[in-house]
Parts: C-alpha cells; sequence; structure tokens
C-alpha cells in the first residue's frame, strides 16, 4: 500500500513538472511571438518533453492558453492589490494601480499584447473578458471608498472604472503594438495616463 502511494506521487510530482514546464515555455514564446510563435511543436520542444505530453495535461492548445492567460492575469491582480495598498487617499492609490499596471505592461511588450490584444480563440477571450469585470470591480470599489471618504466628486463608481479600463487599455495598443513606430517613454506614458484617469474621477 506505502509504496503504491509513493510510485502514485512520484508521478503526479512529475506530472506537475511537466505542466509547469509546458507553461513556462508557453509563456517565453508568447514574450518572443506572441500566439503565432507559440505551436504545439515549439511549445513542447522548449519545454523539454515529448509531443503528445500537451494533452495529458490540457485537453487543447486553447485550455492551455486559458491557463496562460489566468496564471498571468492572477499574478497581476496581486501586484495591482499591493499597489492600492498604499498609504493615502482614493486618488493616491489610483495613481499607484495605474503606475503598477502601465509599468509591467510596457516592461513585457509583446506579452502583453498577446495577452490582452492579440485575436485569440473564444476560450481565452471570455477569460480576458472575466478578469476585465474583476479589475473594474475592484477599481470601482476603490472609487466607492474615495466618494464616501468625501476625496471624489459624487459619481457612478462602475460606469467610471469601466471607462477607466477601456481608456488605459487604449491608451496603450500604441505602446504596446508590435508594429508600432518610435518608442515611447514609458515614464511620459504613465504619466500622461496618470493625469487623464485623475481628470477622469474628478480629482
Amino acid at each position: 500500500m506505502s509504496s503504491t502511494r509513493s510510485k502514485t506521487s512520484k508521478r503526479s510530482s512529475r506530472g506537475d513538472r511537466t505542466r509547469e514546464r509546458l507553461l513556462n515555455a508557453a509563456v517565453e514564446l508568447l514574450e518572443e511571438g506572441g500566439y503565432a510563435a507559440a505551436s504545439v511543436a515549439a511549445i513542447t520542444e522548449r519545454g523539454g518533453v515529448a509531443a503528445g505530453a500537451l494533452y495529458r495535461h490540457f485537453p487543447s492548445k486553447a485550455e492551455l492558453f486559458v491557463e496562460v492567460f489566468r496564471t498571468m492575469a492572477e499574478s497581476k491582480l496581486g501586484h495591482l492589490r499591493e499597489a492600492s495598498a498604499v498609504p493615502g487617499t482614493a486618488v493616491d492609490k489610483l495613481d499607484a494601480i495605474v503606475r503598477e499596471f502601465t509599468s509591467s505592461s510596457l516592461s513585457q511588450p509583446r506579452l502583453a499584447w498577446a495577452l490582452g490584444y492579440e485575436p485569440v480563440d473564444p476560450l481565452v477571450d471570455a477569460e480576458r473578458l472575466a478578469y476585465r469585470q474583476t479589475y473594474r470591480e475592484r477599481l470601482a470599489e476603490l472609487l466607492r471608498r474615495g466618494i464616501e471618504a468625501g476625496e471624489l466628486p459624487e459619481q457612478d463608481a462602475e460606469l467610471t472604472a469601466a471607462s477607466l479600463i477601456g481608456a488605459i487599455s487604449e491608451a496603450l495598443v500604441g505602446p504596446l503594438s508590435p508594429v508600432r513606430g518610435e518608442r515611447v517613454s514609458t515614464e511620459k506614458t504613465i504619466v500622461a495616463i496618470s493625469v487623464f484617469c485623475r481628470r477622469a474621477v474628478g480629482a
């Protein structure tokens, strides 16, 4: 019995490591060349596993990318939570969130473009929409606290939050685009987006 459990545990451990290698390989390839570069063959080769291994861990390539997106989005949410914990007013926290979101996206432009803008399988797109809603809800809650504290004027927090998410996403299209022309200063981009967001919330 003990020997059987030990063998099962070892197989499970190997499976977890293989799964992790596949996810890491997919992220690396997305960062290098987007979805076009992240074929099943390229992922398994980069991960150092047999070609059929991917389908033993993920029902399809789309399911793999859903997991990649979910992992990256959860990491970004964690960083945004940390940013919103800075001391100060709701506006100070908004500034910190905008800076964190913008700087992290611009630090990995190809990956951010693939995760946020490239045409993808409907499964991945549904995951995108779900996390955008989560970002919107977190931001709306921050705005509501600012309104209650008298730091922001009365407004529809949900609508303002949705507008801010949309505006930030649109503002980053140019700087993140793989076919962008002249590179824009990261700091200037962050400041411009922060100023816009402050004005949009009535700060």
